[in-house]
């Protein structure tokens, strides 16, 4: 007896399944109005329903700011579909928000990537130390991208700066203007960008600098190479 009166109870709630149906407005009509009476007297009931609609509410806001792929999007669908009953519902709506998610992100990330495409153009610098850092050494590859020019600096012989204290890396040209290109902490795998190019401001220093509110080059060179622009 107690088995049967635990089946029953079991029987006379309703599954998550119609839950989420109801929230996403997949449920029938007939099976809508006595679900909603009963939502309407059990508080449990309403705290999951809400929990469902919160995650419908989190699945939809998500694919709308991503134009994600028609394939993903329909994939998404399919997993809100209500013949989808080999899992829970609940489970359904929170992996379809995390898949969407992922869209996100990895659409974030190819955007960004697209909008830094490489146009072809590379040079090479080869960075010789100063008295300053007599053992140190580098080169440094400079790409021209969308955005800018993308400039990967590997140095090594530097020893790492903090405590309001960094390197900055310049870019100059001929008359001796100055663009700074980016500041860091050591120089292993340095990305650094340009708005200038390299073929107009050829020489490539790194200063030691000091967070004081000038913005100007301290003059203490540590590193000092020339763009190779040659075709």
């Amino acid at each position: 007896m107690p088995v049967r009166r635990r089946r029953q109870d079991e029987a006379g709630s309703p599954e998550i399944e119609e839950l989420a149906a109801l929230a996403d407005g997949s449920l029938s009509p007939d099976r809508r109005a006595v679900l909603e009476a009963r939502v309407a007297a059990s508080p449990e009931l309403a705290d999951r329903l809400a929990e469902q609609q919160r995650a419908l509410a989190l699945t939809r806001s998500a694919a709308a700011e991503v134009e994600a792929p028609a394939t993903l999007r329909t994939r998404i669908e399919r997993e809100r579909s209500p013949r989808r009953a080999s899992r829970p519902r609940r489970l359904v709506l929170a992996g379809a928000f995390a898949a969407t998610a992922t869209a996100a992100a990895a659409l974030a990330i190819g955007l960004a990537v697209f909008g830094s495409s490489t146009s072809g153009e590379r040079f090479q610098a080869a960075l010789a130390p100063t008295e300053l850092a007599p053992g140190a050494g580098g080169e440094a590859t400079l790409t021209k991208t969308n955005s800018g020019w993308r400039i990967e600096l590997d140095a090594g012989g530097l020893p790492r700066l903090e405590g309001g204290r960094f390197y900055e890396a310049w870019l100059r040209d001929t008359s001796g203007v100055l663009v700074p290109v980016g500041t860091f902490n050591e120089g292993r795998k340095v990305t650094l960008w340009a708005g200038v190019s390299p073929k107009d401001f050829t020489t490539l220093t790194v200063t030691r600098e000091q967070a004081d509110g000038d913005q100007a080059s301290s003059g203490e060179k540590v590193l000092v190479g020339t763009v190779d622009t040659r075709d």
